[in-house]
């Protein structure tokens, strides 16, 4: 039903649940409807109101705006005149679930909030949305507290309004949308990839140019089915690119901030192994052992001690940028590294001065 469409998952992270659905082009249905041979002609919006429970016109007008309702196969107005034998879908760029959200007292770090939305500083750790493993203690068993259930519906997901995701052990903002038009509205702008996204990373090695991009292709890995890949040839997986820049180099490790162009699964992560620059302590992504450095035991105890303070991977995603979705103005957060990345690089910094002759 139209009650469940309102979950994308279309951030570059995702966390340990491992859906299939992506950002990008690819769009997922998530119901079907033939018109009855013996249909009177009637518009679409009436027609699906009229057909759907536990859902209003006015929903449905708003799936239409945003070309997420189609007959045939083409995406129709609200004028649409239905006629029999027609077949009308909704298509949305993420899969459907469903599953009971059971609102849970876990404090939210808000940055902002309004009647529309509000934007979260999610700390690493936090799983994003229930899923495989982790059916509570989420974000959205949080939000689905502090947005209150009273007169909602625990097994709607649009107590949970996500407009997307970051990993699980990935900190930073997010923006969750309190009403269907935020939502829908800020569904498209990442669908459109007309978001800004910034994320902070510490990487192994020593990058050799200032800034860059990396392109490639990505899909999940045949061989590991919680691991994504780069497809060089691309043949397989989806059109990835992600724009850096060296902000500081540490000797055998290099901050970098990120831009990413598209949104796919595990994207920076994914990316910058690819290159040869894994994220510092990744362990999915080979960050998690001594990529550069010495081979003095001294060295090892330094870089275990760094595992220490940052038992995750390097990642945050520091700046958000977005339109607001009803008033039209340009909203952009900023948002502080986290106690345990200031004090890695802080830690990596005394030790480059120290090795310095």
């Amino acid at each position: 039903m139209l009650d469940t469409i309102f979950d994308p998952e279309t951030d570059e992270e995702l966390d340990e649940e491992m859906s299939n659905a992506e950002d990008g082009q690819e769009m997922f249905e998530h119901f079907r409807l033939t018109a009855d041979k013996g249909q009177s002609l009637m518009r679409v919006d009436k027609y699906l109101a009229s057909h759907l429970e536990n859902t209003s016109r006015h929903r449905i007008q708003l799936a239409i705006k945003e070309e997420y309702i189609k007959v045939n196969g083409e995406i129709v107005k609200a004028n649409y005149i239905v006629k029999p034998g027609d077949v009308i879908t909704l298509v949305m760029p993420y899969q459907r679930r469903e599953y009971e959200i059971r609102p849970e007292n876990i404090p939210l770090d808000i940055v902002y909030e309004d009647d529309d939305l509000l934007v979260i500083n999610k700390p690493a750790g936090l799983v994003v949305h229930p899923g495989h493993g982790h059916f509570s203690g989420t974000l959205v068993n949080a939000l689905a507290w502090h947005l209150g259930t009273d007169g909602h519906d625990t097994t709607d997901e649009r107590l949970g309004i996500l407009v997307h995701r970051i990993d699980k052990d990935t900190s930073g903002l997010l923006v969750v949308a309190k009403n269907d038009e935020a939502q829908l509205g800020l569904a498209r702008q990442f669908f459109d990839h007309t978001i800004e996204r910034r994320y902070i990373a510490i990487v192994w090695g020593n990058l050799k140019e200032d800034s860059g991009t990396i392109t490639g292709n990505i899909g999940r890995d045949s061989n590991d089915r919680m691991k994504f890949r780069v497809f060089p040839e691309g043949d397989k997986g989806k059109h990835a690119v992600t724009h850096y820049r060296v902000l500081e180099r540490l000797g055998y490790v290099t901050i970098v901030e990120c831009k990413l162009e598209t949104g796919r699964t595990h994207q920076i992560r994914v990316h910058f192994n690819y290159i040869g620059h894994p994220l510092f302590n990744d362990e999915r992504y080979d960050g998690d052992k001594i990529k550069e450095g010495t081979i003095y035991s001294k060295y090892r105890q330094f870089i275990e001690n760094c595992f220490k303070i940052l038992p995750r991977q390097a990642l945050h995603a520091k700046t958000l940028g977005f339109v607001h979705p009803r008033t039209g103005e340009l909203l952009s957060f900023d948002s502080v590294l986290p106690q345990d990345m200031a004090e890695l690089i802080e830690k990596w910094r005394r030790y480059t001065a120290a090795a310095k002759p």
